[in-house]
């Protein structure tokens, strides 16, 4: 049974639910260039959690990396305006005139909403920052190459309201959302049509 850190809530129906999201959300496909990791969860935030770390490679090249977060708390909570919440963050590499440009942020938070319709997650409450940032080394580092970088920060209520094979479909689609986010942010080309990303094994025990 996945639950967070510290957690004691035992065999509950509520656990055995989310239990079935949780798998469905580790079990996300991925495509070749993602690496893909289960990480520990917050412990304070919810009842319940399940968390993801991912990276976009260009062989030993990283053009992005990014954390997802999936809590769920039994009766809901009121700022989620739900019972479950989706928190993500994703950090890619760009060019140093992309970052400099004012279009930045605005773009960037078009890529998750983009995100979002194009795996058709049902959502409420979606919000966050897009933030650019430019590294330029001064004085002693100033041998070390600078860089830019964009980070999307964004939070949504996921509406999971199916049972079985549904509730695992709407979970699921959740972390698809999240990874074609980063791989977006990363330039990375969208799947040809008819070409469907690889299942990840995860590893058991």
């Amino acid at each position: 049974m996945v639950l967070v850190e510290g957690s004691d809530r035992g065999a509950t129906p509520a656990a055995e639910r989310f239990d079935r999201v949780a798998k469905a959300v580790l079990d996300v496909p991925t495509r070749p260039e993602v690496s893909l990791d289960e990480v520990p969860a917050p412990s304070r935030l919810a009842s319940f959690g399940v968390a993801l770390s991912a990276d976009v490679l260009d062989g030993e090249d990283e053009l992005a990396s990014g954390r997802l977060v999936l809590l769920h708390e039994p009766g809901g909570h009121e700022a989620w305006d739900g019972d479950y919440r989706c928190v993500a963050f994703v950090r890619a590499i760009v060019e140093t005139d992309v970052a400099a440009d004012p279009m930045l942020p605005g773009v960037g938070w078009s890529w998750l909403l983009e995100a979002l319709e194009s795996q058709a997650v049902a959502h409420v409450a979606v919000g966050g920052t897009v933030t650019a940032v430019v590294n330029e080394s001064f004085g002693s580092m100033d041998h070390q190459e600078g860089g830019s970088e964009v980070e999307i920060r964004a939070s949504w209520t996921p509406l999971l309201e199916g049972v079985d094979a549904d509730l695992e479909q709407q979970a699921r689609a959740n972390a698809s959302a999240w990874l074609d986010l980063m791989c977006t942010a990363a330039g990375l080309t969208p799947l040809p049509e008819g070409v469907a990303a690889l299942p990840r094994q995860r590893a058991r025990g």
